[in-house]
């Protein structure tokens, strides 16, 4: 199981989820209606490190995946 958090003013909880990776999540987070403007913009990390190609990657056990949208102030 990982775990995914959605940070700044997309405004939901942490979830757990059982995607094994990237497809499978995005597959899962857009049946969620308010999650669907916000994931085209957002920055990705996985365990604290930014990703810059998902396509690849194969989830590990207790991963944590972050969802980190554009923000914009002093």
């Amino acid at each position: 199981m990982i775990k995914v958090n959605f940070l700044g003013p997309i405004g939901l909880d942490s979830i757990n989820s059982n995607a094994k990776n990237f497809a499978e999540l995005k597959e899962e987070l857009n049946n969620i209606d308010s999650l669907k403007e916000w994931l085209p913009l957002c920055a990705i990390a996985l365990n604290d490190k930014i990703v810059q190609d998902c396509s690849n990657i194969i989830f590990n056990e207790n991963d944590t995946i972050s969802f980190l949208p554009p923000v914009c102030g002093g």
